[in-house]
């Protein structure tokens, strides 16, 4: 027996040497390529440094080399050089040292974009439009954005002298700002409306967001609110410990929230609500969109699967990725992909599939025929692979792409820059409205900078034209063809009419932002938000709120059927003959 058992083991410990050598060998070859690339990268880099006609410039070209390979992912795994490391502390915290404006390019010279509320360029009476000239003397005119800005940021507590040339005015100002800490508010407006619903916008998931979140419903709930409005519209995402946290305000301790799963095991995770809930029983509903991204769909994903709370808007972004920041020599930084997330169900709502790219090198969705279906906590369905799916979707209407160009392109910003000269104050935010007048102003603008903008669709039609010409199609389709160019030619004048409700809504946002900041282009858009109001109606209707949340089975008996199918069940003369065929009953008979 003991000679049989030698054998066995010897037998198993042969096989498991022989299934343990090519993981081995593949691990050594691994480390060899990596290995070889690296020699030849640094090969390279010598020999292009010694011998390129012209003098290259080394830190652009490695680090410019390193984005490009990160490019290939995702694009959340990033590499950060000790000079762009404030970048990625602002990411994480929301704070920095500076004035607290955003700055941007705009015809030929560095503008102030946007001052923030009470913060030093506010302060000091930057306006947006504000051209930088001088930085302590510095020239400024032919810098970069990135150059200003470090310029600009500095240790909290020093003074820098500004040169600046308001639009409208022909003498230059100069100004003294102190800089300070800047901490920028996650919470961009929270108030009670009537019916004593609460609302607030949450902005970004950034350290200690969580706690200015608890703080803001206990406000919002001393001031009378019994239901409350969480909007994460537009929230890209942060710290997935601060979402973990919001969650728990709502849900008991000890609930799991998200996991994360990744290739090193000993990362993998589980995160629980570690508190005691704020309040688990207020009706809650989250708005969502496609901007809504990260931390913000574990949210929203949470409280669905958990059915505590009614999703309402539009499907999220789907990112299902978790990035760990991992510290490189000489200052640097990687924030690098490690793992994917998974929500209370089960799913993981990642929609772009990074790692089987198409031919091109391009990112297909996950097809919803592909998506598998998980259950939430009270058996409802949901699926996994493309974002959060709104418990109530709110079509929202495309605009087109015009909007878009004036947009980038600083026309609408120039244009109410002007506007502004002239009006020294508007109506309150929810009340405001472009005039007609001031739209054909608009429109008349745009004209005086011989505005012109790029058409997918014209671009689309001329790849059309190419194709039915080389497959000799065009002589028989000409006339439907040459209609459908005149249909989609660009037109000016028409576009500008056609897409007027889209332009206006935005000249009228960013005229508001002048006036009141963030806040007011808020309280502006949710004067005239289907989804906002359908979130009201939700909350006022608390059987419309509940069954969603619970409800009822596909088929339902009748009060008939189910009397009948009680009688059936319980009548002892009408069913005793059955009862006593299967034995039911006999025990009673002795």
């Amino acid at each position: 027996m003991r000679r049989i058992f030698l054998c066995i083991l010897v037998i198993f410990s042969a096989l498991q040497m022989k299934a343990q050598a090519p993981a081995a060998e593949n691990k050594n070859q691994r480390y060899f390529d990596i290995n070889k690339n690296i020699d030849i990268f640094n090969s390279v880099l010598r020999e292009l440094d010694m011998f390129y006609v012209d003098s290259v410039e080394v830190n652009n070209l490695v680090q410019n080399s390193i984005r490009n390979m990160l490019t290939r992912l995702d694009p959340y795994t990033e590499y950060y050089a000790e000079e762009n490391m404030e970048d990625l502390q602002f990411m994480t915290t929301g704070e920095y040292a500076g004035i607290g404006a955003i700055i941007s390019y705009n015809n030929g010279q560095i503008v102030i974009n946007e001052p923030y509320e009470g913060l030093p360029a506010d302060k000091a009476g930057l306006k947006a439009g504000d051209a930088i000239l001088e930085i302590d003397g510095n020239d400024m005119r032919k810098s970069t954005v990135k150059e200003v800005s470090d310029k600009l940021k500095g240790t909290p507590g020093t003074s820098l002298e500004l040169k600046i040339r308001r639009p409208g005015e022909d003498k230059e100002r100069k100004l003294t700002i102190v800089r300070e800490k800047i901490e920028v508010d996650p919470i961009t407006y929270a108030g009670v409306i009537d019916d004593k619903i609460g609302y607030l916008h949450f902005g970004s998931f950034t350290t200690r967001s969580a706690d200015r979140v608890k703080k803001t419903v206990l406000d919002l709930k001393a001031k009378g609110a019994t239901s409350l409005i969480l909007d994460l519209r537009g929230n890209g995402g942060g710290i997935l410990d601060e979402a973990v946290d919001v969650v728990n305000l709502f849900v008991p301790k000890g609930e799991e929230i998200v996991s994360t799963k990744g290739k090193v095991k000993q990362w993998d995770r589980t995160y629980l609500t570690r508190n005691q809930p704020l309040d688990e029983l207020i009706p809650v509903v989250v708005l969502i969109d496609t901007g809504s991204a990260s931390a913000s769909e574990i949210v929203a994903g949470g409280l669905q699967d958990l059915d505590r709370a009614v999703i309402v808007g539009n499907r999220s972004f789907g990112k299902g990725l978790v990035q760990t920041p991992r510290d490189l020599p000489y200052g640097g930084n990687i924030k690098i992909t490690t793992s994917k997330y998974y929500i209370p169900s089960g799913r993981c709502i990642q929609a772009l599939d990074y790692s089987h790219r198409n031919p091109d090198g391009s990112v297909a969705r996950v097809p919803d025929s592909l998506t598998n279906v998980f259950k939430t906590r009270n058996g409802r369905e949901v699926r996994d692979g493309g974002g959060i799916t709104p418990d109530i979707t709110i079509p929202q209407p495309r605009g087109g792409t015009i909007a878009f160009y004036l947009m980038t392109d600083n026309i609408i910003f120039d244009y109410v820059t002007g506007w502004v000269q002239e009006h020294k104050e508007i109506a309150p935010p929810q009340e405001f409205r472009l005039a007609e007048s001031d739209y054909e102003a608009f429109k008349e603008f745009v004209k005086k900078r011989e505005f012109e903008y790029d058409q997918l669709s014209e671009r689309s039609l001329e790849q059309l034209k190419n194709m039915m010409e080389f497959e000799g199609y065009m002589d028989v389709a000409k006339e439907e063809f040459a209609a459908l160019e005149a249909k989609l030619h660009a037109n000016l004048d028409r576009d500008l009419d056609l897409f007027k409700e889209d332009i206006s809504s935005i000249i009228e946002s960013e005229i508001v932002q002048r006036f009141y900041y963030k806040k007011g282009v808020l309280l502006h858009q949710l004067s005239n938000d289907n989804v906002y109001e359908k979130a009201v109606e939700v909350l006022r209707n608390q059987e419309m709120y509940q069954s969603i949340l619970r409800p009822m089975p596909a088929k339902v008996p009748s009060a008939d059927e189910m009397k009948e199918k009680l009688k059936n069940q319980y009548s002892w003369k009408d069913n005793k003959e059955k009862q006593r065929e299967r034995g039911l009953v006999s025990w009673m008979m002795c």
